[in-house]
């Protein structure tokens, strides 16, 4: 009986020492070093008298300096240039600064001061995207709510560039312009229109705003009523002026959304200090057979 009693001590012993084993295992693995997460900043100098420009590829939406030894402003209008100088003569100490741009990159200078720098003007623009990745990383803005801000503006401008007409029926034409929507297509809960402008008249259209809203059917000949309004998360339009005899593009980016049995969506456009207006109807099926986006790369 004792033998047993003994057995069954020793075994419960060794369950406790594999347990604590284990436990000490998991709580040593499940930290990570963030010095695996670190992002490698640019190095640049500054100084007093003389003015550095960043060129970024995108708009500046954001900057924090690190101290008060630097100050800095975007170069307006101009969105995508920021100034960079030195507020006082010779520091020592290193300074830093970081920057988010509108196509949700984030960059990082470690910034020295020097009486004559070599470079006073940077283009990050010239930077190879494999050597871009290692000095800047994404953030997630939060009106695409988790979707990534590169990602989606890759599908934009693929989008742009084949403009493949995959709709053919959804089109408003009158007063030599035609408004008809391209294409549809949907990528992690997001819809693309794809809206094209076409001007056969002699004289330039220049768009003052799209307007997406769902309607009640019931409602189309009423000149009020309560309809939702779909703000856009963001857009691509290059030029939202259609010379004479000429096209233009934009892609509108939209959350994913379905219509009621007696709904409808409805896209319009106003001319700029003209009446030459269009408006577009969608129903639920030209939504739910929007063309899924696997891979940007194989847009069709």
């Amino acid at each position: 009986m004792n033998t047993l009693k003994s057995y069954y001590i020793l075994g419960i012993l060794l369950l406790l020492i594999i347990s604590s084993r284990s436990f000490a295992q998991d709580s040593t693995t499940s930290y990570l070093p963030l010095e695996e997460a670190r992002l490698i900043p640019f190095r640049m100098e500054v100084t007093y008298n003389k003015t550095s420009h960043l060129l970024f590829p995108s708009p500046i939406r954001y900057v924090d300096l690190g101290s008060d030894l630097l100050v800095a402003n975007k170069a307006e209008p101009i969105g995508n240039v920021l100034r960079v100088k030195s507020a006082v003569r010779d520091f020592e100490e290193e300074t830093n600064f970081s920057v988010i741009t509108e196509d949700g990159k984030f960059y990082s200078f470690d910034a020295f001061y020097s009486p004559y720098p070599t470079v006073l003007s940077y283009d990050l623009l010239k930077l190879q995207r494999d050597t871009e990745r290692q000095y800047s990383t994404d953030v997630l803005f939060e009106d695409l709510k988790g979707s990534s801000s590169t990602l989606t503006d890759l599908i934009m401008e693929n989008l742009y560039q084949k403009h493949k007409r995959t709709i053919k029926h959804i089109v408003s034409k009158s007063y030599g312009i035609q408004f008809s929507v391209r294409s549809l297509h949907v990528n992690d809960n997001k819809f693309y229109f794809t809206l094209e402008i076409e001007n056969s008249s002699n004289v330039a259209y220049t768009i003052e705003w799209v307007n997406f809203r769902i309607v009640e059917k019931k409602n189309l000949k009423r000149t009020v009523c309560q309809d939702k309004v779909l703000e856009p998360i963001r857009m691509y339009f290059p030029t939202m002026t259609a010379s004479d005899h000429s096209n233009i593009l934009g892609i509108y980016l939209l959350d994913q959304f379905t219509l009621l049995k007696d709904q409808i969506l409805e896209i319009e456009i106003l001319e700029k200090n003209g009446g030459r207006h269009h408006k577009v109807r969608l129903k639920n099926k030209d939504l739910i057979h929007a063309r899924l986006i696997r891979d940007y790369k194989k847009i069709k």
